[in-house]
């Protein structure tokens, strides 16, 4: 009996120590690299440990090859570079996974191309259906138009091909649309269509829509088109909604984004994508502002915010709103007329007591606001309505309000920033996007000195973020990268204004720190410290210090979310 009882007590005693020893080992161990922190007191280590999802320990190889066992997964890094989880810090997610299932547009050159991409369409569609797109964009065709109103073609081609499907096609920027002959009498648009308020149809001399319409004008194109899609099958429209939530999610991992910040959705979509992370279902965090007038807002944010839904994957927190438009499609709202539109100013796409009251439920709740402000008018507006808000509620503290973009924004204006707390959300790769057409719409001197002033935000103490604004443009954070520290072209190396340019940590802490700062969310992420999640991203070369003309030669070779590797190109 006792022998017995002595062999349970060993027995008892060695699993014990077996299992605190699994209990310290890590779950995953990066070595052999270089592993750059954010973290000002230790900016570079040697190797990483992570355990449940967390990092448990940073320093050298040695140190922490120590806690590996005999479950760990290591990654030798083989010389190449880690940094912080790359934060996609102003998106779209759905809209980014609808735009790798509907006609993708980024990429044409020419009206003729996306003509012949809807002709190709309309061969595998029935009569009556709907063809949309998304990502034209005018001022970068390599092809003169035949004709044209304002630079847009005249719809004859698309209506030709298209004779009884609908066709509605977004501009890359989201500001505008053009539509053919039969999208525009489902939408009844006739000669004697007035254009509403911050909104434009472009028409030829007789006064016919060319099937151009800009910022407000767009909404009766899209009512009709969510009518036509109110009697498609429910279960159908729900089940692509999953779809493009999961291509989106693909397309980030394979792009080095662990985490993404959505700037507009509904509650439906909220209430999907908290319950997604409670299933377990997100392999990135996502961070989101929920969108609705005021009217609809009211009265429903009594559960919110959301925060860190499925133990840290889903967090909605702010809510989204807007001003004007974009300077592409000359929605954006300007203190000055257009230089290439004389008399000319921009749209005020939403009015400002619809904004101010936005902002008043927010700061109720205890909410961020983030508002859509490009031209200069409008990034002043959005500035006075926050600094009332806030001296109205001056118990209320560290509130981290938003401009999302801040594109274009008047020299005087620039020092309000950093004294309200308000955060220059932008977006590098716009600047080098649109580079081809700011001086035609702003005129030399407002091209320089106001149009994606990093340099001069930073320089004023302003906390500025990065992104794409995808599916404005494509979501790879490395060519965002490209464009904030040379603000060059990748296709033709035309260079705008190069003295606004971030340093490469500057850039670098745009796309990691800043953005989790800008989401209340630097206690967990942002920089590699023990006890911040273990979300990383490692390329292939040394962000920091290889020369200009390599970033773009950069691959993602593995992102890491939470301590699992989610892509992996090796």
């Amino acid at each position: 009996m006792k022998t017995t009882l002595t062999i349970l007590i060993i027995s008892l005693f060695f699993a014990c120590n077996d299992t605190a020893e699994t209990n310290k080992q890590a779950d995953l161990i990066l070595t052999n690299g270089k592993i750059i922190t954010l973290n000002d007191t230790q900016p570079e280590v040697e190797a990483i440990a992570i355990q449940n999802g967390r990092i448990t320990h940073i320093g050298t190889k040695a140190e922490v090859e120590k806690m590996a066992g005999s479950q760990t997964k290591k990654i030798d890094l083989k010389g190449s570079t880690a940094v912080p989880g790359l934060i996609e810090g102003h998106g779209h997610f759905s809209g980014l996974g609808y735009s790798l299932i509907r006609l993708n547009l980024m990429k044409t050159k020419n009206w003729d191309e996306i003509v012949a991409m809807v002709a190709e369409k309309v061969k595998q569609s029935k009569p009556g259906d709907w063809i949309d797109g998304r990502g034209w964009h005018q001022e970068k065709w390599d092809k003169a138009l035949e004709r044209d109103v304002e630079g847009y073609p005249y719809h004859d081609k698309l209506s030709e091909v298209s004779p009884d499907n609908p066709v509605l096609l977004r501009h890359a920027s989201g500001h505008s649309a053009f539509a053919n002959a039969k999208a525009m009498e489902l939408a009844g648009i006739t000669t004697e269509t007035p254009a509403p308020k911050g909104g434009h149809i472009v028409r030829d001399a007789s006064g016919e829509a060319v099937g151009a319409f800009e910022e407000r004008a767009m909404d009766a194109l899209y009512a009709a088109y969510d009518e036509y899609r109110s009697h498609l099958n429910e279960e159908e429209q729900l089940a692509e909604w999953y779809k493009a939530v999961e291509l989106a999610q693909r397309e980030c991992l394979a792009k080095g984004i662990t985490s993404f910040q959505d700037a507009g959705s509904s509650f439906d979509e909220i209430e999907r994508y908290t319950q997604l992370a409670k299933d377990g279902k997100f392999d990135l965090r996502l961070w989101a502002m929920v969108r609705h007038p005021h009217e609809v807002l009211k009265g429903k944010l009594n559960n919110y915010p959301i925060l860190n839904a499925g133990d840290g994957f889903f967090t909605c927190r702010a809510i989204k709103s807007q001003v004007d438009g974009a300077l592409g499609a000359r929605g954006a709202w300007l203190l000055e007329p257009y230089h290439d539109k004389p008399g000319f100013f921009g749209q005020n796409t939403t009015t400002i007591e619809e904004v101010t009251n936005v902002a008043d439920l927010a700061i109720q709740h205890d909410l961020q606001l983030c508002i859509h402000a490009i031209g200069d008018r409008a990034n002043r507006e959005v500035l006075d309505i926050f600094e009332e808000t806030f001296k109205k509620h001056k118990d209320k503290k560290d509130l981290r309000w938003r401009i999302e973009h801040a594109q274009h924004v008047d020299i005087e204006d620039i020092p309000r920033f950093a004294p309200l707390g308000v955060i220059a959300s932008m977006q590098g790769i716009h600047c080098t996007s649109d580079a081809p057409f700011v001086e035609k719409r702003l005129g030399e001197d407002r091209a320089r000195h106001e149009a994606y002033p990093w340099r001069s935000f930073i320089d004023a103490g302003a906390l500025v973020t990065n992104g794409t604004d995808a599916p404005v443009e494509d979501v790879d954070p490395i060519e965002s990268y490209y464009a904030s520290v040379t603000r060059k072209r990748v296709d033709n190396g035309m260079e705008f204004f190069p003295e606004q340019s971030m340093n490469r940590l500057e850039a670098l802490r745009s796309y990691t720190l800043n953005c989790a700062y800008a989401a209340f969310e630097e206690q967990d992420k942002g920089s590699l410290e023990v006890g911040k999640f273990g979300d990383i991203t490692v390329l292939s070369k040394d962000i920091l210090t290889i020369p200009d003309d390599e970033i773009m030669d950069i691959d993602i070779l593995y992102t890491i979310v939470n301590g699992e590797v989610k892509y992996s190109s090796l």
